[in-house]
Order: structure tokens, then sequence, then C-alpha cells
């Protein structure tokens, strides 16, 4: 069985911007800052920062009683999904609904609805939390409310890889329409975890950076007086498409995908790989898949999560497929989580969005914050500070999560 090409033809995203894909990548692009001093009571944290999504007016995309029966996880993933799908200009009556899908995932869930759910059961008793708990809380939601949204009554799931969550899903979604199993999907990744319940839990796993007085200064991925990640939040839905379907009824294409890799390091629950050897197996399946070698790579958008041991073992991987700057001169290398912070289950999604903005748009983001590089991390052009022009023909995307889950997608330029 021959497999079927498969194109993106929409784009949504919710960031610590605000809302929309052309206000995230204007953002990321000029190198600016998403992190800012969070809305939670600040007394009660130890970290007082993070990529929080600024309020916006709800009823413009649900009804105010619907609102209040979805945590915010839920809520960004449609506004995310409305975007995307809008923008592809797919017409569901012209459609197959059971030949469309969904794939939107998160790697947490409703951590905000757990929690102050079970502080009422606490006080009032185990039966007297909200009924509307459970459909708020369990991690598949965002696919089923999508799916009603829309009318797409084929595949709909949900993907929990914790950091590869988003990538995850764009990938399976990718294999899914590769293979006959859907001729659209909407995938992508969501998350609410900015809540006393996200950020404490966090800060108890000491993960999280606690530079607080200056908080656009917090994640610096390979510079070496980073503390560690900064949390973040969000949600980026992609619409994956079959080439021929999307040709025949004329859709505009922004890049193709071409290869999906996915490993485990078999390692350690938190702590990467210090050698990175699965997330060479990924990055090498991926290009495999791709037919493509490492020196066909024009970009690569790291996970680079501002933390020692990742920033690490991921540079030296990178350094080891494709050479350092040295032998590879062409390879430009950033972590935009230096500017979104680490979005969790939307990173992958979110960061498939910047790579495919690099080709459209001809502009590698930077990784700001680098001012002093690790001597440890491998000697890479990360595109420190300020964006830079590049030729981007074919852009890969690194995403791995706790329990050595590891994501690698390759986006192309489009050609017939």
């Amino acid at each position: 069985m021959k497999k079927r090409r498969v194109v993106v033809t929409g784009m949504g995203c919710v960031s610590p911007y605000g809302l929309g894909v052309e206000n995230f990548w204007k953002n990321v692009s000029e190198g600016k800052s998403g992190i800012k001093l969070i809305s939670l009571d600040k007394d009660k944290h130890l970290v007082k920062i993070g990529g929080e999504v600024p309020e916006f007016n709800t009823d413009e995309f649900v009804d105010p009683k619907e609102a209040k029966r979805m945590d915010g996880f839920i809520l960004y993933s449609i506004v995310a999904a409305d975007e995307a799908f809008k923008d592809s200009g797919i017409d569901m009556a012209k459609e197959n609904p059971y030949k469309i899908g969904v794939i939107v995932s998160s790697a947490a869930g409703g951590l905000d609805t757990i929690s102050k759910n079970h502080e009422v059961m606490l006080e009032r008793g185990y039966h007297k939390c909200s009924p509307f708990t459970v459909p708020m809380m369990i991690v598949n939601m965002p696919s089923g409310k999508i799916s009603i949204r829309i009318g797409a009554k084929g595949l709909s799931k949900c993907i929990a890889t914790a950091c590869a969550t988003g990538a995850h899903s764009v990938g399976d979604a990718f294999r899914a329409i590769q293979y006959g199993d859907a001729d659209v999907v909407l995938a992508g990744g969501c998350e609410h975890a900015i809540c006393d319940f996200g950020i404490g839990a966090f800060t108890s796993a000491r993960t999280l950076s606690r530079n607080n007085d200056i908080p656009q200064k917090a994640s610096r991925p390979y510079d070496k007086d980073r503390d560690g990640f900064v949390m973040a939040e969000g949600a980026a839905v992609l619409v994956l498409e079959d080439l021929e379907h999307a040709l025949n009824r004329g859709a505009k294409i922004y890049a193709e995908i071409v290869g999906y890799g996915q490993s485990s390091d078999a390692y350690d629950m938190v702590a990467p790989d210090p050698e990175g050897k699965g997330a060479e197996y990924a990055v090498e399946f991926a290009l495999k898949d791709a037919e493509l070698n490492p020196e066909d790579v024009d970009y690569i958008n790291t996970h680079g999560t501002s933390t020692h041991l990742g920033d690490i073992a991921e540079s030296n991987m990178v350094a080891r497929v494709f050479g350092d700057k040295n032998k590879n001169k062409k390879l430009l290398v950033s972590s935009t989580k230096s500017e979104t912070g680490h979005m969790l289950g939307a990173a992958g999604a979110a960061e498939a969005i910047i790579s495919i903005k690099t080709i459209t748009e001809g502009i590698v983001p930077p990784t700001i914050n680098l001012e002093n590089q690790d001597p440890e991390v491998a000697d890479l052009d990360y595109v420190p500070n300020t964006a830079r022009k590049h030729n981007v023909n074919v852009a890969l995307s690194n995403s791995f999560g706790f329990g050595g889950c590891n994501a690698v997608l390759i986006f192309k330029k489009y050609e017939k």
C-alpha cells in the first residue's frame, strides 16, 4: 500500500501572548518574552512567574453557561481549533464526517478542576463536588468537544505523553491520514496548569525557575545561569489533510509533514538519558521516514526547556547527528521556549506551528536570554537573542517528555 502525502492546511493557537497564530508568530519571531508574574496569590508560592494566557472574552467562543462547565484546557483547545478549522476552509456539508478526525490532547488535564473540587469534597462531603467534575477534568474531553462542535465522526482520541503530548498527537494524526484512516485530522495539544495545584506540584519537583525578579529573563535555554523551566499554558491545533483531498477542494497549503519518529529513553521517570540515545533514535527514525539525510535539515526547533541535564543531552545529540556549527554551517537551532515558556502538552503542537512558519516566512526565531553559553552544551548556532533570515526548506521539531517519551516531527516546504 502506497502511503498518502499529508499537508497542513490550517493552524490555530492560544498562547501566553493571547489569541491567534499571527499574534503568536509575531511575538516569537521578534524575540519577545511571554513570561510575567502570574495572577495566583503569589504569597502562597515560591514560584511567582509563568507564561499565563491573558484573560479574553470567552462569550465570543462558547455560551457562558457552557464555559462554566469547562476547565481552561478544554476552553483553550476549542478556541485554537475554531481558528484552525476556519483557516482550513473545510465545509463539513461537503465532507464525509466519518473521514474527519480529532486528536487534541492534554498532558495533565483539569488540574484546577481536580484540586478545587477535592477541596469541596473535604469540606462538604465526597458527593458534594460539581456534577460536571469528571467531564471537566478528563484529558480526552478536548477531542470530544471539538468533534461535537464541528460534526467530526471519525477517529477521536487523546494521547498523554507529558511534554511530548502535542507532538505525538500531530504525529499520530499524520499516520492515520497516511494509511487512509482519515482524510482530515485536527491535531494538537492544550494545557492549563498555571493554577495552585500545578505550580505547587512542579515547584516541589524542583523543576521550575525561581527567577521571580525578572520574569522575562527566567527561561534561558543553553545559558549557564539557567535554573529550570518556566511553566506556560495554551493550546495549538493543526489541520492535517490528505494532499489529494486538499488539492481537490483548492485548499491553501502551508507545508507538508514528511517524517515522524518516536522512542523511549527507558532510563528515568524525570531525567533524560544523559547521552540522548533515545532522542537520537527518534530523530534518525523521523529522517528515515521522511527519506531525508541529516544535511537536508535547515532548522531544528529544539525541546530546549532551560534545564541543566535536558539542554546538555539534547544539544550533544543534535551535534552528534547533524554536526556542530563548525561542521554544519547552514543548520540553525533555537529553543522558542525561551520566549513562550514550556506549554507542556501544548508545546509540541505550538512548536510545530513555529517550525512551519519558519518555512513559510524564511525567518528563524531566536533563543533569547542566551548571554553566557554553558560550556557543557554542544557548540551549535542557537540563533542567540535576535531572529535571523534563513531559507528553511526542511524544519525538524523535537519534543521529549517525562517518562522518557520522545517524539520528532519533520516538516518540508510543499512542492507538487
